[in-house]
């Protein structure tokens, strides 16, 4: 048992853990290409690398492709609720990866995880909502220099660092593999779309069909969930501040209204804006008897749930598992899924490992290209390159044994000159 540094819930648990991780191995077929070409190159060779991110098999995959490709790397988790324990303990007891993460952890420990792994003293980063690269930022400034660069995951962490990068304090490149397109359309549209209403479902029993569903956000997350629970044969409302995405979501065939129109009409509202207080005071005050409410995005600030225990009378705690009933007055009561963090891990296994092949597959490569490009990026947030997120849908497309197109020389000449008109 190569036992490595760590806080998991029970090391015993380490047995179940691995049978997960290599049945989502055995569903990641373009990581595994990664990880064997790692193996045999050593591309992150001595590089220290610390990771925040949800502490899950398919997680447990691409740590395994960073430690197989020469990284030294350690891991906490980025959300108290999306941690599978006996995946932890096999990360620790089997392939003595450095693990600090258990399901339910409070705040304090939640923190306490990170700071711990940045006392590995990381030169690259990897994180899932920049919770990481913020305490690094604030607390643990004096590792800065050593750092060479990082990657994010999610579009909330996107935001964050933008916005560190706008005020000028952000000290490191980081890659936004949040944006690139394999990201979006895996990951973001057909995994949240799926994974969400697997959470709900599985937290709730609820049958959608005929409900009325009101995705709050028309982004690639709330694009997928809104086409999913139109499939199911819920009647969507969407809401959104963005013109373009609301005439995007009219021309899809939704219905677009104000969330305060759209309150007292739901049955299950489903936030994926990746902003705060997006369903406040007055929603909830206008909320039908037996709503349920969710969120979808990374952080649990979706739903100003302050507001809604100052409305309540009673709030019963796990009236089902990840259930949490407030009884307004009158007797009117609101069920909250998942204490409002990501329902789809907070209440069911995540994405599919199939899909966060993809996105782990574009997190291994950044990382790799960070290396052979470090000291020549600005301290800013930077797009995945076009030439990586391509071949990761190449490598997608071999394993599914779709074949495509080539340009040939002709074409490549034409669309490459201006002189040769119609």
């Amino acid at each position: 048992m190569a036992v490595a540094n760590h806080d998991v819930r029970d090391l015993a648990l380490a047995g179940s853990g691995k049978l997960r991780i290599e049945w989502a191995e055995a569903q990641m077929p373009v990581l595994r290409l990664i990880r064997e070409r790692f193996a045999k190159e050593r591309p992150l060779a001595g590089v220290r690398l610390a990771a925040c991110l949800h502490v899950t098999s398919e997680t447990a995959n691409l740590a395994i492709t960073l430690r197989d490709g020469g990284a030294a790397v350690t891991l906490c988790a980025s959300n108290p609720l999306s941690t599978q324990d006996e995946v932890a303990a096999s990360l620790v007891a089997d392939y003595g990866i450095p693990t600090y993460a258990i399901k339910g952890e409070d705040e304090q420990t939640y923190y306490q995880h990170i700071t711990a792994a940045l006392d590995a003293q990381p030169q690259l980063t990897m994180d899932d909502g920049a919770d990481l690269v913020s305490q690094l930022h604030t607390r643990r400034a004096d590792l800065l220099p050593q750092v060479l660069g990082g990657t994010e995951e999610t579009t909330t962490g996107v935001i964050r660092l933008r916005s560190m990068a706008a005020d000028g304090v952000l000290k490191y490149p980081i890659i936004a593999v949040n944006e690139a397109m394999t990201k979006h359309m895996f990951d973001n549209r057909y995994g949240t779309g799926q994974s969400t209403l697997d959470g709900i479902v599985r937290a709730t029993n609820m049958l959608l069909a005929g409900r009325n569903l009101v995705v709050c956000g028309y982004g690639w997350c709330g694009k997928g969930v809104a086409l999913r629970a139109r499939g199911m044969g819920s009647h969507v409302i969407v809401t959104e501040v963005d013109p373009i995405r609301a005439l995007e979501a009219a021309m899809d065939g939704f219905q677009v209204k104000p969330i305060a129109e759209a309150a007292p009409l739901g049955d299950l509202f489903i936030t994926a804006t990746g902003d705060i207080h997006v369903i406040r005071a007055e929603h909830f005050a206008a909320m039908k008897d037996g709503a349920m409410i969710c969120n979808a995005g990374h952080f649990n600030v979706e739903l100003a749930l302050d507001d809604l225990a100052g409305l309540a009378t009673t709030i019963n705690k796990n009236v089902r598992d990840f259930v949490d009933e407030y009884v307004l007055e009158g007797g009117r009561r609101l069920y909250v899924l998942g204490e409002g963090r990501l329902i789809n891990l907070a209440a069911a296994h995540g994405h599919p490992a199939s899909v966060m092949d993809m996105s782990f597959a574009a997190q291994a490569l950044a990382t790799e290209w960070s290396i052979k490009n470090k000291g020549k990026l600005e301290h800013k947030v930077h797009e995945v390159p076009r030439e990586v997120d391509q071949f990761v849908a190449s490598l997608k497309l071999q394993t599914m044994g779709i074949a495509i197109d080539v340009l040939t020389a002709e074409q490549k000449k034409y669309l490459a000159t201006w002189e040769m008109g119609t």
